[in-house]
């Protein structure tokens, strides 16, 4: 359900932004906030009502950020975040009928797993490249990879959210199951109310800066 190029480019990023925007206006300050951190790959949530006219502005004013939908939890939302612009959809679960509106759709699809159930699943629904949620209330990086271990020759490969943050992230991008992580403590939602987009260049540029670093070890 994620094509390969864009499953590189989710790579090669390293850390997708996870965010909750409650004003659309808010949507392409804090994308550039983001970019100018080194941070170019977004997940925006649809927690709020102005997830959608947000997301649409970001695609229109800041294309060359890389920008997806969270929290898409029905084939109506998949209908709604396509016509947004969005280039990738992600869920905190596996729903067969979301993931398979999504292929109609033509939008590339990640369901989020917490259970061998789950993965199987989602493998059966043709996705490979899945959320990894919550990650740590699961159980953490030993937790995913003693149940992704019987899969792993199907090529399957993770993106965890859910308690991750400066002083782990490190170690679940060193392991080789994970394609890259959720960042929801990139752009808190305070800050983002309070436009305080210097102090989210200064978390991304923080996090960008460490995987930089990881990468050429």
């Amino acid at each position: 359900m994620i094509p390969e190029s864009l499953s590189c480019r989710i790579q090669r990023s390293g850390i997708v932004a996870v965010l909750i925007i409650d004003r659309a206006e808010d949507g392409p300050p804090l994308a550039r906030a983001l970019l100018n951190g080194g941070i170019d790959t977004m997940e925006l949530t649809l927690r709020t009502p102005a997830a959608l006219a947000a997301l649409s502005r970001i695609r229109s004013e800041v294309p060359e950020m890389l920008a997806g939908a969270g929290t898409v939890l029905t084939p109506l939302q998949v209908s709604e975040v396509k016509t947004a612009g969005a280039e990738f959809a992600v869920s905190p679960g596996v729903n067969p009928r979301v993931i398979q509106a999504a292929a109609q759709a033509g939008l590339p699809f990640a369901p989020g797993v917490a259970t061998p159930s789950d993965i199987e699943l989602a493998l059966e629904n043709g996705c490979r490249l899945l959320k990894f949620f919550p990650a740590e209330p699961s159980g953490g990086l030993a937790y995913l990879k003693a149940i992704a271990a019987p899969y792993l020759h199907l090529g399957v490969s993770f993106i965890p959210l859910g308690g991750l943050n400066e002083k782990n992230m490190e170690t679940y991008l060193s392991d080789p199951l994970i394609a890259a992580i959720g960042g929801s403590w990139l752009a808190p939602r305070d800050a983002i109310r309070e436009g305080r987009w210097d102090d989210i260049t200064a978390l991304a540029r923080h996090a960008a800066s460490a995987i930089s670093s990881l990468r050429t070890k």
